[in-house]
């Protein structure tokens, strides 16, 4: 299914190979005010150059006294060459749907830009139904054009077929550094539509391809191709550090105990992963698990879902992204043919689908910021008003998974802050959606349990034990004085903990 490179190295088609220009050319083709729907999922398959070029142009323009700026969208998190130069450069005014730089998000705190904060699965349905306003352009990676004028995806999906069919024009990067054998890994879903037309996405298996292995977009929309030889940001992984490993324990004893009871088959159902350390302890434990045959239906394909695909313990993995280390990344490249019967990469609206989620069952791992005594949680905001990341596609498998996890550390900043607080700051992902928390010191399973039973089961399992004093203290006033004893709480005093951090550095009140 490869194609041998022909004189235009990765394009074959002579229409497209007549519209290479550099860089910076294409980035003068997009004006200021413009929507730009840009490629990228968790730093990989994002435009390499052609932001670059644009934060240029901004930053001297704004030099020059005329304020120039674009609305960003993406899949869902870049990189530095493309959030990081264009927020450094003033540039962005709003941002969508997810973003992890930290330039972007200090301007987004300080109020100089713009962010919508949107459930993954939802922002092509949105751009489609026309809530998010008109794009103007699309620059999007790809790894190779056919002959036939057809677009060979690169390392992430994302909403980049959205893009494609609804920006007025397009940009394209032929990144070279993107193994030629990714072709043929995609499947791109052309069967969407808006309601009252919408039909079921008959996915019934994780590795299921209904689709197209290209992205399609006429020749006439194309008004810039750039070609580029650079990598995805591929930040290193920390190797699981005792707090993560407990964590990963604890998750694991819970999945062999499930299948022990007959509530999951022996090779469990699909596994979703969110990303980082935990994430990675939690599939790092599944290698030297008791479980085989395994799947994998989530977003983003890290290094330790591609170790159990290497290992044997995984025999599919259904994805939108990769989100790899460079070590992990320089194996995969160099064995992509090898991985490409085994691992499908979608449109994130089919990814994150919650009808095919909750059809197969995912057992949905996801990380938080913190979690209320009730079971709330909140993964986006520090202290209610900062936003950290966004809430990415925990939301769409959260709400649909068969088994809905979140972990994190009992504490953070040195043991300042409680992972368990009375009453979240902000809340993500009602106890309506949250079937399992787990820290280092344990698991609580939720399911089935009334308000003030998950109270019990929280702090006994899950709160550091330096705090579990004073949240047994709060409960037991609130019982005593709240206004109702359904899900008792005492409203003067719900967010004090988060007031006496800001106030003090401490959640501690000794």
């Amino acid at each position: 299914m490869t194609h041998t490179p022909g004189p235009g190295g990765r394009i074959h088609d002579p229409a497209f190979a007549r519209r290479v220009v550099s860089a910076e050319e294409a980035a003068a083709m997009i004006p200021g005010g413009a929507t730009v729907g840009m490629s990228g999922f968790t730093g990989a398959g994002h435009p390499k150059v052609v932001p670059g070029a644009l934060a240029r142009r901004i930053s001297a323009a704004n030099a020059a006294g005329e304020r120039v700026r674009v609305n960003v969208w993406t899949g869902a998190s870049t990189a530095p060459e493309l959030d990081g130069v264009l927020a450094e450069a003033d540039g962005i005014n709003l941002r969508l749907p997810y973003q992890s730089d930290p330039v972007t998000r200090a301007r987004i705190n300080d109020g100089s830009m713009e962010y919508t904060d949107i459930h993954l699965s939802h922002v092509a349905q949105m751009a489609w139904e026309g809530f998010l306003g008109p794009l103007d352009v699309a620059v999007v990676e790809v790894s190779g054009i056919t002959e036939d004028g057809l677009l060979i995806p690169s390392s992430s999906v994302g909403n980049n077929k959205t893009w494609l069919d609804r920006a007025g024009k397009v940009i394209l990067e032929v990144n070279s550094w993107q193994p030629p054998e990714l072709e043929g890994m995609h499947d791109v879903y052309y069967g969407t539509a808006l309601p009252p037309n919408r039909k079921p996405v008959r996915i019934l298996h994780p590795g299921d391809r209904i689709g197209s292995p290209y992205l399609s977009c006429p020749v006439d929309k194309v008004v810039a191709v750039v070609e580029t030889h650079a990598p995805d940001r591929n930040a290193p992984f920390k190797e699981p550090d005792d707090v993560s490993a407990r964590i990963a324990g604890h998750v694991l004893d819970f999945l062999a105990a499930e299948v022990r009871h007959g509530r999951l088959p022996q090779n469990l159902l699909p596994l979703q992963s969110g990303v980082g350390n935990i994430a990675n302890a939690v599939l790092a434990g599944l290698e030297d698990g008791p479980f085989e045959g395994m799947t994998a239906y989530t977003e983003v394909i890290q290094d330790g879902m591609l170790r159990l695909v290497d290992s044997g313990r995984l025999e599919t993995v259904s994805a939108t992204a990769f989100s790899l280390s460079p070590d992990a990344a320089e194996r995969f490249n160099a064995r992509a043919g090898e991985y490409r019967d085994r691992i499908v990469l979608r449109p994130q609206e089919i990814s994150n689908h919650p009808e095919v989620v909750r059809r197969l069952g995912c057992l949905a791992m996801n990380g938080m910021i913190e979690a209320d005594i009730h079971g709330n949680i909140n993964s986006t905001h520090v202290m209610g008003s900062r936003i950290q990341n966004g809430i990415g596609g925990s939301g769409d498998f959260a709400r649909n998974g068969y088994i809905s996890f979140f972990l994190s550390p009992s504490t953070a900043k040195g043991g300042a802050i409680s992972s368990i607080v009375p009453m979240v700051s902000h809340v993500d992902h009602t106890e309506h959606d949250v079937d399992v928390i787990v820290t280092e010191y344990g698991l609580a399973d939720l399911r089935g349990l009334s308000p003030k039973q998950r109270v019990r089961r929280i702090i006994d399992n899950c709160a550091h034990p330096d705090f579990r004093p004073a949240l047994e203290d709060y409960h037991r006033r609130a019982m005593a004085s709240s206004y109702g004893l359904h899900t008792p709480h005492l409203l003067g005093e719900a967010l004090s903990w988060h007031t006496r951090y800001l106030e003090t550095g401490t959640m501690r009140t000794d």
